[in-house]
């Protein structure tokens, strides 16, 4: 849906009490100091009980058994959960902000299904069958995915309805593919079947080098759109006079997601609702300035992600319930309390 912002929403965007900027910055502060909390307890608490000596011990002496449990499989679970956590949070508000709907995520593009059919395709015709082969094919899937969107939906001409209805589209149709080739093929739907839920269980060194680049790339971009997305908040026509080149930050805007969200998807699979809840609550305390829902969205969206992690793995010990499960089964709910409880944050 295409929505105006208020009058009095849109001088938010440009200015803001004083008073209330110290408030958005000491929240700001007690926000990365959860995500610090959620980081540890993500290193300490596992499938598998240590006592906190065993988990110091391994993650300051990486030696033995503790270190293997620690180090190789928590330390970078978490790294992975802080990156795509941020990267899915970025690119859910950037989407919500082009799109001007509150409810859009990265899933309403055609994102996810690009990268998903790029990993069945790698899986079943080529033989990829190693996280460091299909990475490359989930990322490029997207890519693609995105570009094809931006091109139908008109490109220079591009406006928010018809960039949603092409990612609509596309999804549909890939989906429909995705299904395809499982039925058709029982070796494929295994493999996928523990990818298409999302999960930070295939974490490594390796994945996190790879895909670290494009998780920087994105982000630093998606930050720099704050102040041009905001003044297209305000409609085109104003974005005009304030001097915003329209084309130009759709296309950034696109790009920036695609990057974000398609190395997050790569890595971990497809996790619903952190990119859609987050900013969304985000905005709701914060009010419609990018400049501070962007910073917000990217330190609270890995605390939804890594917090719903060691759940997974309390819940269902010895063994553990993948993280795209526990953030579906909690967001659901979560969400639409949050919908009827409070009147929906525009943009």
């Amino acid at each position: 849906m295409l929505v105006e912002s208020p009058p009095e929403q849109r001088a938010d965007l440009t200015s803001a009490p004083p008073n209330r900027r110290v408030i958005r910055a000491f929240g700001l502060l007690v926000a990365v100091a959860i995500m610090v909390l959620v980081a540890l307890a993500s290193i300490a608490v596992g499938a598998k009980e240590l006592s906190p000596e065993q988990v110091w011990h391994g993650l300051f002496q990486s030696t033995g058994t503790y270190g293997d449990v620690v180090v190789d499989e928590r330390l970078s679970r978490t790294v992975l959960g802080l990156l795509a956590g941020a990267a899915l949070g970025l690119s859910g508000a950037v989407l919500q902000a082009l799109t001007r709907n509150p409810l859009a995520d990265p899933g309403l593009l055609g994102i996810n299904a690009g990268a998903s059919a790029a990993v069945v395709t790698a899986l079943t015709y080529f033989g990829v069958t190693s996280l460091s082969g299909y990475v490359w094919f989930a990322f490029f899937g997207a890519a693609a995915v995105g570009a094809l969107v931006w091109f139908l939906g008109g490109s220079r001409g591009a406006t928010p309805v018809r960039l949603a209805l092409a990612g609509t589209a596309i999804s549909a149709a890939l989906y429909g593919y995705l299904q395809a080739v499982m039925i058709m093929d029982d070796a494929a739907l295994g493999k996928m079947r523990f990818w298409t839920v999302g999960s930070l269980t295939s974490a490594t060194d390796e994945t996190i080098t790879q895909v670290l680049p494009f998780f920087l790339v994105g982000s630093l971009l998606a930050l720099a759109l704050a102040r041009p997305l905001n003044a297209m908040a305000m409609g085109d026509d104003t974005a005009k006079a304030l001097g915003a080149n329209l084309n130009r930050t759709r296309a950034l805007s696109m790009l920036a997601a695609t990057v974000l969200c398609g190395a997050a998807t790569a890595a971990c699979g497809p996790i619903v609702f952190v990119g859609l809840m987050v900013p969304h609550v985000v905005r709701s305390f914060t009010g419609p300035d990018l400049r501070w829902i962007l910073p917000y969205a990217a330190i609270l969206s890995p605390v939804l992600l890594l917090g719903a992690d060691v759940l997974g793995r309390i819940v269902a010990r010895p063994a553990e319930v993948q993280v795209g499960i526990v953030t579906a089964i909690i967001g659901g709910p979560v969400f639409i309390f949050l919908v009827r409880r409070r009147r929906t944050a525009q943009l």
